[in-house]
């Protein structure tokens, strides 16, 4: 991979301190050579687009004007980061982001003292920011300054909320940058993008806001937070809709202004800068901003992939055989399938539509597939009120992000034996985004629930199958459904869907030798290693178990006895998970085969491409042939 080339300006700059030295007339052109070297990364070797795009002014002013990294910066979400790490003395490796072995394509403690709080989901930077500045006046550290850049996507989640409640009576010297653009990954849904429209609109306050503004670049640095103070404590109660929201918590609101507008923001920073206390800058900016296709479909280049930057014609790979659909279309298509049978089926996503493919049915009934927002605690728990009143709803969300709604799981859903259907997008290893949003855990956090039943399609005829059992009306508990991000393996996919009995798993194939034990998408790799293992006469059995909860006891009981070294896999943590599961059953039953587990270690897993990272973690096809001659050479096997 070769290194890519930058404008002049962004060339001599390898930390803020290059930045500094700069004359404030010149930071235009090192935003245009800024954004110009995000066009020219990503167009060649893919990632996060529009998001960066939108910030380039904020993140050059936020350098010029705070001494980061004693300053610190948090970023939420991460994918905005992009400049943060090209202006931090990371610009020379910069094309090796997202690529196994190089830069996380997220703020990353352990890459940088620059990146002050690692940020991958959405929603933290308040509460990481706010107790850096608690922790930095308990320490008498009280030049130390901290801010916070949120979307207003992120906003819509619970989280930020707590944090400015205990921001605004804290005194901690805090700032928070609200990056309005009216975008997460998908539009933005809900009040608070109206509440935000609303402010933007207000002629009132923006003349209000000009007013202050004028009249503090025209005072020194104490003259003008007094002035300001007089300013703002005279007209409180006369602007009706504008501040009341930041400021009845305590907030001092400054804005809107344009993010784009790098004079302005370095000047409005410069002036923040000595204001003490919790304070909240409102900004306006336009994902994609620079980039004419990315500010058309905002959607569509939130991660494009490679493409021509000159054209803006997306690589896509040319099909020369049909090939099996992602994971999540067939999600997408069969909901929308069995909806169109099923009056009671509702779909809910906590902001991800596009991602999940649950657009599929929000275009064709509206009124039956609802975006919550980036909420997913009130996702499970508005799922659990539409059961309690006879409706069927199938809540997808990605097996990250349902870590944040754990609780809600457990005391709205499990509790009360709702027959509530969490589809886990993402499950297992989800390649480039990382650790903070592989599916590692969701089998061992689910299982070890009361009431639920878990359960991993092998194949895109499996998921859909699995989709029809959940939704009929004899089925009465949670259901939990994982699957992996990416393709099947099935082209011809849109196969009649039939009845699973709960709690039942298939054979695959006979043998004479090892058992292997799956669960879900994994099982295609066990079949490739058994075919593998053909040609040298090694013959395991094949059990794609498809229930971790409830387990299929009587096939079970049937591989004990048969077989004393049993293989199992999956793309979960091996602590408590599938394998666990099947051990927990052979020893409350006596039995003692030899156990290999397979799957997701006990540690971190880095980013890159899924294939890269199941080798990694030994669970590939080759792995799994690797177990089976390993076991057979270590002993007789009867």
């Amino acid at each position: 991979m070769e290194e890519i080339a930058a404008g002049p300006l962004l060339s001599g700059i390898n930390t803020p301190d290059d930045l500094k030295k700069l004359d404030k007339s010149q930071l235009v052109q090192v935003c245009n050579e800024l954004r110009q070297f995000i066009i020219d990364c990503v167009s060649v070797h893919g990632g996060h687009f529009g998001a960066s795009l939108g910030v380039v002014e904020l993140t050059v002013a936020l350098h010029y004007v705070f001494n980061t990294p004693d300053d610190q910066l948090v970023w939420d979400v991460g994918h905005q980061a992009y400049g943060h790490k090209i202006l931090t003395g990371r610009r020379k490796i910069f094309h090796t982001n997202r690529k196994y072995g190089g830069l996380s394509g997220f703020p990353k403690r352990g890459e940088s003292e620059y990146d002050a709080f690692g940020v991958g989901h959405s929603s933290t930077s308040i509460s990481a920011a706010l107790g850096m500045a608690i922790a930095s006046k308990y320490k008498g550290e009280t030049h130390r300054k901290h801010i916070a850049v949120i979307g207003d996507g992120a906003m819509t989640a619970g989280l930020p909320f707590e944090a400015l409640n205990h921001a605004g009576v804290s005194n901690a010297d805090v700032l928070i940058i609200l990056n309005d653009n009216n975008m997460s990954i998908d539009p933005n849904v809900g009040a608070l993008k109206e509440y935000l429209t609303d402010i933007t609109t207000s002629h009132t306050w923006n003349k209000l806001r000009d007013d202050v503004w004028k009249l503090l670049g025209k005072l020194p640095g104490k003259d003008a937070q007094k002035m300001a103070s007089k300013i703002e404590a005279s007209v409180k109660g006369v602007v009706s809709k504008s501040s009341n929201l930041f400021e009845a918590l305590g907030l001092r609101y400054f804005g809107p202004i344009d993010g784009h507008n790098v004079t302005k923001l370095t000047e409005t920073l410069q002036g923040l800068h000595d204001i003490p206390g919790p304070k909240l800058l409102h900004i306006k900016t336009v994902k994609g901003k620079g980039y004419d296709l990315a500010e058309q479909d905002q959607t569509l280049w939130h991660a494009p992939g490679t493409f021509d930057k000159i054209t803006g014609k997306i690589n896509k790979k040319i099909a020369t055989v049909p090939e099996p659909p992602k994971y999540q279309d067939v999600f997408g298509h069969t909901i929308l399938e069995l909806a169109e049978k099923n009056p009671t089926i509702m779909g809910i996503t906590p902001a991800m539509p596009s991602g999940c493919s649950l657009k599929i049915m929000m275009d064709a009934m509206p009124d039956r597939a609802i975006d919550v927002g980036i909420a997913e605690q009130h996702a499970v728990t508005v799922s659990a009120g539409m059961a309690t009143q006879g409706l069927r709803v199938f809540c997808n969300i990605y097996s990250s992000f349902m870590q944040r709604a754990y609780d809600m799981v457990i005391h709205d859903v499990a509790i009360q034996k709702l027959p509530v259907v969490f589809c886990l997008d993402r499950a297992g290893l989800v390649g480039d985004d990382g650790p903070t949003h592989h599916g590692a855990y969701d089998i061992a956090y689910m299982r070890c629930i009361p009431n639920m039943i878990v359960s991993a399609p092998m194949n895109e005829a499996e998921l859909r199958n699995l989709m029809f059992t959940a939704q009929l009306p004899e089925q009465k508990m949670p259901f939990v459904i994982r699957y992996p991000r990416g393709q099947g393996v099935m082209p011809q996919w849109r196969t009649a869907m039939e009845k699973v009995e709960i709690g039942t798993g298939r054979k695959i194939c006979d043998g004479n030798e090892v058992a292997i034990l799956t669960i879900g998408h994994p099982g295609n790799f066990a079949v490739s290693a058994c075919r593998e293992l053909a040609t040298e006469d090694f013959y395991p059995a094949h059990y794609d178990m498809r229930f971790v909860k409830p387990l299929d006891e009587p096939m079970l009981h049937e591989i004990a006895s048969r077989y004393n070294k049993i293989i199992t896999v999956e793309d979960g943590t091996v602590v408590g998970g599938f394998g666990s599961a099947v051990l927990e059953f052979m020893a409350a039953h006596g039995y003692t085969p030899e156990v290999k587990m397979l799957g997701i270690p006990d540690r971190i897993v880095e980013h890159g491409k899924p294939e890269e990272l199941h080798r990694e973690c030994g669970y590939d096809a080759k792995a799994i042939a690797d177990a089976v001659r390993e076991m057979v050479k270590s002993g007789v096997v009867v």
